[in-house]
């Protein structure tokens, strides 16, 4: 009787059940978590789901990505790296395996700024500085806008190549900062307080895509704010659309890409000019219907009457009156018109090429005359070259040393005689001189150096 109370006071559960009620209570006491740890196993079947185990130096733990979370993950995960890893803990109740169920993965190194920003947003956010009620509306119409961005950078490019396409008249400031590293966040509160005293209709704060670090400088404390204080609507496409800063929640409105806030900052031209016309034919439609009426009316009044002549000829006044009316009315409506497209005209003459083509040919006839300074210079230096090289050229010039008396002496095959050796007496020699050339006969050869005087008798031939 014992054994079978004792079993009837058993609480008897299925495999099933038991893993289900761990799972729910892993589930309960661990909502969120951020783990970090070294990547092995990274394994990726064909339903694009990611599963992997997470590691340290004395434990591991098993954890699945799924496609539509890992889609967003901004870098090639493998096995041997270190990552920082948001998610569920839970249980695969199948094979009673603890695991991580991940929802978002970046590398380590990036924790700590995703922590700062984490704290930084939930601290503005408590502030109201997220709240809608703060966000201002952009213009219908803009005339002027201000950009913040890097001069040399492919956002603000895309951003230029819509507004001419999408919105011509308008007037764009470029104020260039820095978009990372040390010096953007100085350059970037510059440039916004700068903004803020050009007073546009609209301020458009862009840069392209990057890793957290190079987005870094928008998620500043100071940036924020001072994007917050503002008295302009402030537009921020920060990044690719994936991306997410803190300025993109303080701005008024946020654009997943530079050209999207191009877009959305201005109207289309062509649309304005169908609206433009559709007004027009509804105002037209108004002055016929108008008219119709008018003459019904008069028509009917004239059919009451019983030919009181004085009350024909002030309807015949009134209608006229009326007439005066829609007609200036209408050459009204038409001049405002006329002066619309001539003010379209001028702005488009505006920014036409011709200015640019001035200033082109301005540059080159500057470039010419360069280029003509140069040539005189670099002729001048060649001159003084070669006067320089004439100089030393004489210097080693036989002409001076010839002109005080010394002659070159050489053999009939014009080879210069150096010693007494080389000649013999009767030979023929050719003696250069200075001015001209003798051809002498070899009477007497010294032995030495020692120069010995010549019989005057002996026979000898002289020939200039």
């Amino acid at each position: 009787m014992q054994e079978k109370s004792q079993q009837e006071q058993r609480s008897v559960v299925t495999v099933s059940q038991l893993n289900r009620q761990a799972r729910v209570t892993i589930e309960q006491r661990f909502n969120q978590v951020w783990v970090s740890g070294e990547l092995s196993n990274f394994a990726r079947p064909r339903s694009g789901h990611w599963y992997f185990t997470l590691k340290d130096d004395k434990a591991q733990v098993r954890c699945a990505m799924f496609a539509n979370r890992n889609r967003a993950v901004q870098m090639q995960p493998g096995d041997g790296q270190q990552v920082l890893i948001r998610g569920k803990v839970s249980l695969y109740e199948g094979r009673g395996d603890f695991q991580i169920i991940v929802e978002q993965m970046e590398p380590a190194g990036e924790g700590a700024l995703r922590q700062a920003f984490d704290a930084l947003k939930l601290k503005l956010a408590a502030e109201g500085l997220f709240a809608t009620e703060h966000k201002r509306p952009l213009p219908q119409q803009p005339t002027s806008a201000v950009v913040v961005s890097s001069a040399s950078g492919a956002a603000l490019h895309d951003v230029l190549a819509v507004w001419r396409r999408r919105y011509p008249r308008l007037r764009v400031t470029l104020i260039p900062s820095a978009v990372q590293g040390a010096e953007a966040e100085p350059q970037i509160l510059q440039a916004l307080a700068q903004a803020q005293r050009l007073a546009p209709d609209v301020v458009l704060v862009t840069r392209g895509g990057g890793s957290l670090e190079d987005l870094w400088c928008f998620n500043l404390e100071s940036v924020a704010r001072a994007i917050y204080a503002l008295e302009i609507p402030v537009v921020s496409a920060i990044g690719h659309e994936i991306d997410v800063t803190i300025a993109d929640f303080v701005a008024d409105v946020r654009a997943p890409t530079p050209s999207a806030a191009a877009e959305i900052m201005v109207p289309d031209t062509d649309d304005l000019q169908d609206t433009v016309e559709s007004t027009f034919r509804q105002l037209r439609n108004l002055m016929q219907y108008s008219l119709r009426q008018q003459h019904l009316q008069l028509r009917n009044t004239t059919l009451q009457l019983v030919s009181p002549k004085t009350h024909i000829q002030q309807n015949w006044q009134r209608l006229d009156d009326h007439r005066r009316r829609l007609g200036a009315g209408a050459q009204q409506i038409l001049a405002d018109k006329r002066r619309c497209v001539s003010d379209n005209h001028s702005r488009l003459r505006a920014v036409g090429p011709g200015q640019r083509l001035k200033l082109a040919q301005q540059q080159l006839h500057a470039l010419g005359r360069t280029l003509g300074l140069q040539w005189t210079q670099t002729l001048d230096q060649q001159q003084a070259k070669l006067a320089n090289l004439a100089r030393m050229l004489e210097g080693v010039s036989p002409l001076p040393t010839l002109a005080r008396g010394y002659a070159i002496v050489s053999d009939t095959t014009g080879r210069v005689i150096e010693n007494t050796k080389d000649v013999a007496v009767g030979d023929q020699v050719t003696a250069q001189l200075a001015k001209g050339a003798i051809t002498a006969s070899v009477t007497h050869i010294a032995p030495d150096a020692s120069l010995q005087p010549i019989n005057s008798d002996s026979d000898h031939d002289t020939n200039r």
